[in-house]
């Protein structure tokens, strides 16, 4: 069902585990299938400096949150913010049809971390969020 580059990412998953004292955690879910997936990031000067996930259900949740967080490590905030679920599956080399609403949930959780972590910036004199952008 599933092509190696979904087995070795579902089995050597990169950048597992959780950042402590993130700057930013986003948490989805899909409650129709039960997968969970909760993304730790850090940022330096509006760029994604790490980021960790920790994901629970099956192969291709795992996998998509291996190699969303490959494809976007190193990157301005704006252009992580862009990531697709189809980008995600392409560099997975594709899932299965009824898998490709596991690919939505690293974009999603990626999103949350960062609006999470915008959100708890330091406000300017003005009360609007701090951004090197």
């Amino acid at each position: 069902m599933y092509n190696e580059t979904v087995i070795d990412h579902f089995k050597n998953p990169r950048n597992a585990g959780e950042i402590e004292n993130a700057d930013g955690i986003g948490i989805v879910g899909n409650p129709a299938c039960g997968d969970l997936m909760k993304m730790y990031i850090k940022v330096t000067d509006d760029v994604l400096a790490d980021i960790k996930h920790k994901t629970f259900g099956c192969g291709a949740a795992i996998a998509c949150s291996s190699v969303a967080t490959e494809l976007v490590k190193g990157k301005k905030l704006d252009e992580v913010n862009r990531l697709t679920r189809d980008e995600v599956a392409a560099e997975l080399n594709g899932l299965p049809p009824e898998k490709m609403a596991c690919s939505n949930l690293a974009p999603d959780a990626i999103r949350a971390a960062i609006e999470n972590y915008r959100g708890n910036k330091p406000k300017n004199k003005d009360g609007q969020n701090e951004s090197t952008t």
